[in-house]
């Protein structure tokens, strides 16, 4: 198994990513577990609220890269389908991250109800330098929150940023201290747990409702996308490159 799942008091369900020897990244087997998991939480009437979290101090890395160079493998399904699965949750998921938030590490974050970053995390969308296009909606969510210049900088440049900036574009709600993200994420989840829950339920459908259709056409548009370019030259030149240096 490669994502833990443990009951950690009363209506609050941890899920742990959980491949250490590859920094959390995620493979087709990973997505499939993880997008399970979700959704199993999210019919499970005695989970409230689920805490996403990585092993070893470390959110995820993103994609695993070697399935990248898989070209006859399938087009990006399981990542879809948890993408699809985080934005369709009718339960608050709630994001501990620290260490690294790459990739889809990142975007993830756009779909949890709550996120807070360990200070030191370090997060990027290396989309464009991998031959890549953006994912999981965030072309359409992250000018929203961020700006569109600020979202253009971090999607079109691929840079490296720190959790005050993820914090001041709006991908995660504030900084912690190194190693408590999972502690404060807990506290809140376990808040969650003890409201009403027909009220929590309410509040979260109200506000994502006025997204909810754009933002499920923007991940299918990403995703045709982002299939055709990780199967182009270039793309499968920079992932040679990326292995060969690792």
């Amino acid at each position: 198994m490669t994502v833990r799942i443990e009951e950690h008091s009363p209506g609050v369900r941890l899920l742990t990513m959980d491949r250490q020897e590859r920094r959390n990244a995620l493979d087709p087997k990973t997505y499939r577990e993880l997008t399970n998991a979700i959704r199993e939480s999210d019919d499970d009437d005695a989970v409230r609220v689920s805490v996403l979290t990585g092993a070893g101090g470390v959110f995820t890395s993103g994609n695993d890269i070697g399935s990248f160079q898989d070209t006859a493998g399938k087009d990006g399904g399981e990542a879809k389908d948890l993408l699809i699965a985080l934005v369709t949750a009718r339960k608050p998921i709630v994001a501990a991250v620290e260490g690294f938030a790459v990739g889809i590490g990142t975007t993830m974050l756009l779909h949890c109800d709550l996120a807070f970053a360990g200070r030191g995390t370090r997060f990027r969308l290396p989309f464009v330098p991998l031959g890549l296009s953006p994912e999981g909606g965030s072309s359409y969510l992250l000018p929203q929150i961020a700006g569109l210049k600020r979202a253009t900088e971090l999607l079109m440049l691929g840079d490296m940023f720190d959790a005050d900036e993820a914090a001041e574009a709006g991908l995660v709600n504030r900084v912690v201290e190194a190693g408590t993200a999972l502690d404060v994420a807990l506290d809140r989840a376990v808040r969650i747990a003890d409201s009403p829950a027909e009220s929590v339920a309410l509040t979260k459908m109200l506000l994502r409702r006025p997204h909810l259709d754009a933002l499920l056409e923007s991940i299918d548009v990403e995703s045709d996308h982002f299939a055709r370019r990780r199967r182009s030259d270039e793309a499968q030149e920079a992932f040679a490159a990326f292995m060969k240096k690792r």
